[in-house]
């Protein structure tokens, strides 16, 4: 017997069971983290903001569904640059979750959509800064290195890194 996906009022399939840091599910009614919520859409500056925090709390999973409501939100010149973002963090988030195979395929991705925009990124966006962390964290993960132990990705270049902030694995 098939089970019966939870669906919101348009019919689209919603999963509310809790996820940890890393978006995995987890058992119903387990304690899990404060989920984004499905109808959140911000404006392109304070979703970087948002989604740093995420990236900063170790939750690169919900950085990931904040910056894809921008993507989908975005007028279609930036629609590339924002699902790249999207795709590093959920590339990041394999990673952590010990997935090289995953993390390859996503930060390659999000390398290939990231790159155009390196010549005049909007809104602050530090996509140069991006692509040399992807670059970095690409050639640990081939060679089966530390990838984890990089510090947390910077999307923008004004945002300062916490003091002490690095992701462990």
């Amino acid at each position: 017997m098939a089970v019966q996906r939870e669906r919101d009022e348009q019919g689209r399939a919603r999963n509310a069971r809790p996820r940890d840091a890393l978006g995995r599910p987890l058992p119903r009614g387990a304690e899990g983290v404060a989920r984004v919520p499905d109808d959140l859409v911000l404006p392109p500056i304070p979703s970087l903001a948002e989604a740093q925090r995420l990236l900063d709390a170790g939750m690169p999973f919900h950085a990931h569904e904040v910056l894809e409501a921008t993507w989908k939100a975005a007028p279609p010149e930036e629609r590339d640059l924002w699902q790249g973002l999207a795709q590093l963090a959920v590339g990041w988030t394999h990673v952590l979750r010990g997935n090289p195979v995953g993390a390859t395929t996503l930060l390659q991705r999000a390398r290939r959509r990231l790159g155009p925009s390196a010549a005049a990124p909007p809104y602050g966006i530090d996509v140069a800064g991006l692509l040399t962390w992807v670059d970095v964290v690409l050639a640990d993960l081939a060679a089966a290195g530390p990838a984890s132990a990089h510090p947390v990705p910077r999307l923008r270049a004004t945002d300062q890194e916490p003091r002490g902030q690095q992701t462990t694995g």
